[in-house]
């Protein structure tokens, strides 16, 4: 992935979708700037941007619940991620679902 295409807004934030490679869920929407990105390229796990505490956030680290990156692409205007990880422990969001879009709206 060649990061230098991609277009960060001017926080210098990307929306990223996390994937379940398996099946297709998608279990949660976070982002990154380019040092999480970069990280996670290097690492082959999902670290994010928390935009609540400004800080780099390790997908797993309190919790155990990981996410391995399988495969990373970028949409047809560079402005948004979709990660296809593997989700370790099967838990995503922080309320202890699987993914965090399990509030039905319609």
């Amino acid at each position: 992935m060649d990061i230098s295409k991609l277009k960060f807004d001017e926080k210098g934030l990307i929306p990223v979708i996390a994937q379940d490679y398996k099946d297709g869920t998608v279990l949660m929407l976070a982002y990154m700037n380019k040092e999480s990105l970069q990280k996670t390229l290097e690492t082959k796990e999902m670290v994010y941007w928390s935009r609540s505490r400004k800080v780099l956030w390790h997908k797993g680290d309190t919790s155990g619940h990981i996410q391995k990156v399988k495969e990373m692409y970028y949409d047809c205007d560079a402005d948004a991620i979709l990660a296809k990880i593997e989700q370790v422990g099967d838990i995503a969001c922080h309320t202890g679902q699987r993914s965090c879009f399990f509030n039905k709206l319609a």
